[in-house]
């Protein structure tokens, strides 16, 4: 026994201890699954803060299959390096805007920058924005639900200008995220990021043109009616994507997350459709090129 009484490993460590060390390590490299794209992904927080280290992260994409990856902005900081991580490698695309927790950033100065980086050929999607209800009630910074509901309406109004997709963010709000789509009118392509509604939300998302991306989540053990949802969406509207470094899929769920962990969701997803991975995959990315207007490899 060690020296808490909890464990027998010969290090002395406690059976807490031995999950805490194995929560900080990286999952194993997948079996490589190519075609596919990295749908929405955060090169920051995964470390991506220099050149070099964006390109060791999209390096070990690609050897297991992920070809490009799109790096999302929560806030101001992180759409600048969103956009400089864009330019720094040709597989790296991004998407700014401010999260909805963030929504009470946005003002004059913020628009006009935004405004600039949107127009920037290596920028290809508006957001992530939304509707962030969870945090209205766990966080004393989060913007309140009136001022999420109007930046959201002024992000809508950037992508319709722009012509960029508009990338959501949904948290607890799906009907009335849904409405100020619908209030609003919906730019022609919208990606419902993360998706995380049950099968009626997935029903209209579909019904309106939506593409629903699904991330580990879809693998995890407590969600069968998000399997549900991902079962019914037709193929051509479906998204696959990290959101790392968070939910990486099971069974490595509670691990850092990277791109090059995409083709564990893509396997997990096909099975849920009784889809061939191979298959999917490669339909995966041509939806993503499709969506976001990425260039062939």
């Amino acid at each position: 026994m060690g020296e808490s009484g909890t464990s027998s490993e010969p290090s002395g460590l406690s059976a807490k201890e031995i999950r805490k060390r194995k929560r900080r390590e990286p999952p194993p490299d997948p079996q490589p699954l190519p075609g596919l794209i990295d749908a929405h992904t955060h090169l920051a927080a995964c470390g991506g803060r220099t050149r070099e280290a964006v390109v060791d992260i999209v390096d070990h994409a690609e050897r297991v299959g992920v070809g490009q990856v799109v790096t999302v902005a929560d806030d101001m900081v992180d759409a600048r390096w969103a956009v400089a991580a864009a330019h720094w490698d040709s597989r790296v695309f991004a998407a700014v805007g401010l999260h909805p927790t963030h929504a009470a950033d946005l003002n004059d100065e913020n628009r006009a920058e935004l405004e600039e980086m949107v127009a920037d050929d290596r920028v290809v999607a508006v957001g992530e924005t939304g509707l962030d209800y969870y945090w209205t009630v766990h966080s004393d910074t989060c913007a309140d639900p009136a001022t999420q509901k109007d930046v959201f309406a002024w992000h809508i109004d950037l992508a319709k200008r722009s012509g960029k997709p508009l990338m959501i963010h949904n948290r607890e709000a799906d009907r009335d995220l849904l409405d100020v789509l619908a209030a609003e009118g919906s730019p022609e392509t919208v990606i419902m990021h993360c998706f995380s509604g049950d099968a009626a939300i997935a029903r209209e998302c579909i019904d309106r043109g939506y593409l629903l991306s699904f991330a580990g989540t879809v693998s995890f053990v407590n969600a069968a009616s998000l399997r549900e949802a991902a079962s019914l969406v037709p193929q051509d509207q479906l998204l696959v994507e990290t959101d790392a470094p968070f939910l990486t899929p099971h069974p490595y769920r509670g691990q850092p997350n990277q791109s090059y962990c995409l083709p564990y969701t893509a396997r997990a997803l096909a099975q849920v459709r009784g889809d061939s991975a191979e298959q999917l995959a490669v339909a995966l990315g041509a939806n993503a090129r499709r969506a976001y207007g990425l260039p062939l490899q």
